[in-house]
C-alpha cells in the first residue's frame, strides 16, 4: 500500500521553505525580509487561533477560495465557470463590494486562515478588492489570473505588498495555451514570468491538466523552464468536463497514475519549487478538501460553496459571518454523508455527484 501523502503537512512546509528561501536571497532587500519575517510569526499566530477553534468544536481550514468577480475576459475551451453561468463578460451589479471583501479577509484573519485564494471570473478586474487584500500582510493572496491585466500598475502593487502571489495560467507550451486559451496569452504570461523574475516577486503557475498535455506539462523540458522563470509553486487541476463533447479531456486512471509518478519525481527534482495536485492529493491525502476539510469558497455573490466546482450554497456571507457560513447545514450534511471521501472519474467528486448534494441543498434549508 502506498504512503498516505499529508497536503497539509506538504503544503505548510513547502511554504515555510520558499519563505525561507526567497528570504536568503533578498537580504539586501530590507523591505521583503521584514515582510517574510513577519508572516512567519503571523503563520504562527494562525495556527494557534485554528488550533483553539478546532478545541471549541469548529474546524477552520488554512484555506479559503474566494471568486472576487464573475467577469472574464477570455473564453477558454471547455471553462467549467462559463458553463454553469459563474463567469460572464461583464461585471454584474450584485457583486460584493471591495468593502465586503475587505471585511470577509479580515473575520478569516481572526479565524486562522494563512492563505485566500483569489479567483474568478479574472480577479485582476477588482483592483479595489485586491487593493483591500494587500492591507492585510498577515494572510498570503494567491491570485489566480490569465494575466492579460498584469500591467506596470499591478506589478508595483505586488512588489510592495509580497503577501499578493500572482499564479499564472498556463496549458503548456505556446501552441498548447493558446489552443485553450486565446492567441497571444503565453507570450503575455512569460513575460509576466520575466518581470516578476526581475523584481524578485514570488509568483507561480496554475495549469489545467488534459489527456492532451499531462505528458507536456510533466515534462523535465517543460518544468525547467517554468523554474529557471522563477516559479516557485506549480498547481496542476484535472480538467472538470462539463460537456459531453469534453469528456474525453477528462484524465482517466491511465493518465492519473502517469502524473502521480511525474509529481513524484519532479518533487525529488525542483526542491525548491512546490508542486499541488488536485485532486490528486486529495485523494492520496484522504479524500476531498472541500467544504471546510481542507478548503471551501465564497463566491462573487458572497454564497458560501463546498468548492468552486460545485456551486451549491445554503448561506451568504452578507447575512452572516464566515464561522458561521464553516457550520452551513450544506457543508455539515456533505460530511456526515461522507461524499467527500468517495471515488470518482472527473477533476471533482461534488461536480460528478452533484444531483445528490442537491438534494443534500433542498433537505439543509
Amino acid at each position: 500500500m502506498d504512503e498516505q501523502f499529508d497536503i497539509q503537512n506538504y503544503l505548510a512546509h513547502g511554504v515555510e521553505r520558499v519563505i525561507r528561501e526567497t528570504a536568503k536571497a533578498t537580504l539586501t532587500n530590507p523591505k521583503e525580509t521584514l515582510f517574510l519575517g513577519k508572516f512567519a510569526l503571523a503563520s504562527k499566530k494562525a495556527s494557534k487561533l485554528r488550533k483553539q477553534e478546532e478545541e471549541e468544536g469548529l474546524h477552520v481550514p488554512s484555506f479559503l477560495i474566494t471568486s472576487i468577480t464573475s467577469a472574464c475576459n477570455l473564453h477558454c475551451a471547455g471553462c467549467y465557470s462559463r458553463h454553469n453561468e459563474a463567469t460572464v463578460d461583464c461585471e454584474p451589479v450584485q457583486q460584493l463590494s471591495g468593502e465586503e471583501w475587505g471585511n470577509i479577509f479580515r473575520q478569516a484573519e481572526e479565524l486562522g486562515v494563512s492563505f485566500i485564494l483569489l479567483a474568478g471570473g479574472e480577479p485582476m478586474l477588482r483592483w479595489d478588492v485586491i487593493d483591500e487584500a494587500s492591507r492585510i500582510p498577515s494572510i498570503i493572496f494567491p491570485i489566480f489570473t490569465n494575466g492579460t491585466y498584469m500591467g506596470e500598475k499591478y506589478l508595483d502593487l505586488f512588489d510592495r505588498c509580497r503577501n499578493l502571489v500572482p499564479i499564472m495560467s498556463i496549458e503548456g507550451e505556446e501552441d498548447t495555451t493558446d489552443d485553450r486559451r486565446g492567441e497571444g496569452v503565453y507570450a503575455k504570461q512569460i513575460s509576466n514570468m520575466e518581470e516578476c523574475r526581475k523584481r524578485g516577486i514570488i509568483f507561480g503557475a496554475s495549469i489545467t491538466v488534459t489527456t492532451e498535455n499531462v505528458k507536456e506539462v510533466s515534462s523535465k523540458e517543460f518544468i525547467d523552464k517554468l523554474a529557471e522563470k522563477g516559479c516557485k509553486v506549480v498547481i496542476y487541476v484535472e480538467f472538470v468536463p462539463v460537456t459531453d463533447e469534453a469528456q474525453h479531456l477528462a484524465p482517466g486512471d491511465e493518465e492519473r497514475e502517469y502524473l502521480k509518478e511525474a509529481i513524484a519525481r519532479i518533487r525529488k527534482e525542483n526542491e525548491n519549487v512546490v508542486f499541488i495536485s488536485f485532486p490528486g492529493d486529495e485523494k492520496s491525502s484522504g479524500g476531498c478538501m472541500a467544504a471546510g476539510r481542507g478548503f471551501f469558497h465564497i463566491n462573487s455573490h458572497g454564497g458560501a460553496e463546498p468548492c468552486p466546482f460545485s456551486p451549491f450554497s445554503d448561506i451568504n456571507v452578507k447575512d452572516t459571518s464566515l464561522k458561521d457560513a464553516l457550520n452551513s447545514g450544506l457543508f455539515q450534511a456533505l460530511h456526515n454523508e461522507q461524499f467527500l471521501l468517495d471515488d470518482h472519474i472527473g477533476g471533482c467528486v461534488l461536480y460528478e455527484k452533484r444531483e445528490a448534494v442537491e438534494a443534500l441543498l433542498a433537505n439543509s434549508k
